[in-house]
């Protein structure tokens, strides 16, 4: 408790933290939105004029406000699972409520990676082309593709040196977005006027492209979702104080942008040559703009990318995805590379650059991942409110305003469905298939699983273990079982032990873990089922806790021995005299599908396609951490075809 109490502390160090690690991703929307936004008015053959401008601003000022302020930073902060934040985070907490919660966790995670595939091009894509103000034929493509790879090779060492930069940087990108917005808001004081809602609620009920223009305003709020995912690492007091300077600096250059665009609207043609951010610098400070701007959307990149492997990770431990290499670069709580999901990462974007070529291009896949995952959070973060009963009347107020705020933002971005919506929904559908299908795989594996008592077996496990007609399989036998209750234990461990091959062993261990909705518990519980024969050890383990089942198991058994509580002595006579400890085996059971197995076509696609995924996922003795060494896998069917389910009729001789 005391850990959580620290991360939500306000320090100055934990302010300038999460200004380099939360909002890189919305403090870079600045870059492009606008210009965005004009290209979508300019496209549809409409005049820029006073009211539209302000109009434009209007919706984004409010946006910020109702979007990311209200929603995120107000409401949804205080979601917080012993300090950690993001919706996976968020189903741990309600996934109790209701069963079918797991739908909007599984599809908010699965447009959560999409949008960790399309920031990263959009972002250093549309920092790379401030270039071109200053210089022609600048080679933007092998760029970007040059920086991005960069930024993926580099994630396998770690990012605690870059990580100590972000804070900084991001500062003086904020002060120069607000220094530069102030001058020229300065030049044309009526901009203010956009503070006024009137001028967004007159946009949007006269603009006939008002559905449109509201998919582009909605770029200015794509990082609020990882805001929150950020929560465990700076916690919600500091992002709290934080945002309202990064708000402020926002704001400002928005502004900024909107008094040019008013002073040059005639000749204002969006696109990379022309854009609003970069041409409301200096002209002597415009490569020193593009270098930071570059800066800022690495950071930005980072951080989505360093989410994406937090997000990977957490939904191995709760059964959404296979099982995956996971490596710790360095000892930093929180730092983890997922080498698949890396280059997954990394293919994905190059191939997004590739295909869209311009920053403005880019803007139509972008946005609709993210308003699926906002939508998603909204609808958890309901049942969140529901179980800290808060009034039902400010439950009703939250959901329906963002339902229809969120509904509202996802049909306009379903208009760009076409333009490149699509790329988005495409890689949104791979990866739900395979999140759904891992769920749905283990549900139904789950439901063939038969629990016998194990009481019922106590006698014979005894007699088998000092029966020496059997030859002895090891003096340490371990088998991992999924039995919730001591009392239990699964039939298919039993046919292991004393029919598939008896498997005599001085000592029989079960090894259960639960993964449990708090992030860092390390917990366990030994039962001596037979004293000194039979002992069961159940772990409860957080969901960002890795499972080194052999290290943890070693580290009970050494404890167990030191409070003499266990004798794993070799009971071997020449072994037994020197006090020689006694050797280790664990027991995997494998389940394969049968061809006899009688499930429907539904069923039975969704295991092909989990078996599938489990050829190229890592095997269950990496995925617990075990040495091969040591561990023996038996494959077993996943249901028994008994001659009960046979008819055979006997003809007369």
């Amino acid at each position: 408790m005391s850990n959580h109490k620290n991360v939500n502390a306000l320090t100055a160090g934990g302010v300038l933290v999460s200004l380099g690690i939360v909002f890189g991703d919305i403090g870079t929307s600045p870059l492009y939105t606008l210009n965005a936004i004009f290209t979508i008015i300019l496209g549809g053959k409409q005049a820029i004029t006073r009211d539209v401008v302000l109009g434009v601003l209007s919706c984004i000022i409010w946006t910020l406000t109702l979007q990311t302020t209200i929603k995120y930073v107000i409401i949804t902060l205080r979601a917080d699972n012993k300090g950690e934040g993001g919706i996976f985070s968020l189903f741990s907490l309600v996934r109790k409520k209701a069963k079918w919660l797991v739908i909007p966790a599984t599809i908010g995670g699965c447009a959560l990676l999409a949008d960790g595939i399309i920031t990263p091009s959009i972002t250093v894509t549309s920092a790379i082309e401030g270039l071109t103000n200053k210089f022609d034929n600048v080679p933007i493509i092998p760029i970007v593709i040059g920086i991005l790879s960069i930024l993926f090779l580099i994630q396998q060492f770690g990012t605690n040196l870059v990580g100590r930069l972000f804070g900084p940087v991001m500062f003086v990108w904020f002060a120069v977005l607000g220094i530069i917005g102030i001058s020229y808001v300065v030049k044309d004081f009526s901009v203010l006027q956009a503070f006024n809602p009137y001028w967004a609620i007159h946009l949007l009920s006269t603009n006939s492209l008002a559905f449109v223009i509201l998919g582009g305003v909605f770029l200015c709020t794509t990082g609020a979702e990882a805001l929150y995912s950020d929560l465990g690492h700076c916690g919600r007091n500091n992002i709290r104080i934080s945002w309202i300077f990064v708000k402020l600096t926002l704001i400002l250059n928005y502004l900024g942008q909107g008094v040019w665009i008013l002073h040059n609207g005639t000749t204002y043609i969006p696109n990379a040559k022309m854009n609003p951010f970069f041409e409301i610098v200096p002209d002597q400070y415009q490569i020193a703009m593009v270098c930071l701007a570059t800066m800022a959307a690495i950071i930005a990149s980072q951080a989505l990318i360093s989410g994406s492997f937090t997000l990977i990770a957490e939904a191995v431990r709760l059964n959404l995805w296979p099982k995956i290499r996971i490596v710790y670069p360095t000892a930093s709580k929180g730092q983890l590379y997922v080498p698949a999901i890396n280059w997954m990462l990394w293919v994905g974007c190059v191939g997004i650059v590739l295909l869209f070529q311009k920053a403005e291009k880019m803007d139509a896949a972008y946005g609709l991942s993210i308003t699926i995952a906002m939508l998603m959070t909204t609808i958890l973060v309901t049942y969140y409110l529901r179980s800290k009963r808060f009034p039902k009347y400010i439950i009703g107020a939250f959901l329906v305003t963002y339902i229809i705020i969120e509904g509202t933002f996802l049909v306009s971005n379903l208009t760009k469905f076409l333009h490149g919506g699509w790329v988005t929904v495409l890689i949104g559908s791979v990866l739900f298939s395979i999140m759904w299908s891992w769920y749905v795989a283990r549900k139904i594996k789950n439901r063939f699983v038969k629990y016998v008592e194990i009481e019922d077996y106590y006698q014979i496990i005894n007699e088998l273990s000092s029966d020496i007609s059997v030859p002895k399989y090891s003096s340490q036998l371990v088998y991992l079982t999924s039995a919730n209750f001591k009392t239990e234990i699964e039939s298919k461990i039993i046919y292991s032990i004393i029919q598939k091959e008896p498997k005599r062993a001085d000592v029989y261990w079960l090894v259960h873990v639960d993964v449990v909705d708090e992030p860092y518990t390390r917990d366990y519980k030994v039962e001596f089922l037979i004293p000194g024969k039979l002992i069961r050890i159940d772990f409860k383990l957080g969901f960002r806790v890795e499972q080194r089942v052999n290290l943890l198991y070693r580290k009970v058994v050494e404890e167990l021995v030191k409070n003499g509580e266990v004798d794993i002595t070799s009971q071997y006579t020449s072994l037994n005299k020197h006090k020689i400890a006694g050797d280790f085996r664990f027991v995997l059971l494998e389940k394969h599908l049968s061809k006899f197995t009688n499930l429907s076509f539904y069923e039975r696609s969704i295991m092909d396609y989990y078996f599938l995924l489990k050829h190229f996922s890592l095997s269950e003795v990496s995925g617990f951490g075990l040495d091969s060494s040591y561990v023996e896998v038996e494959k077993v069917p996943l249901i028994f075809v008994t001659p009960d389910d046979i008819e055979l009729n006997r003809l007369a001789v």
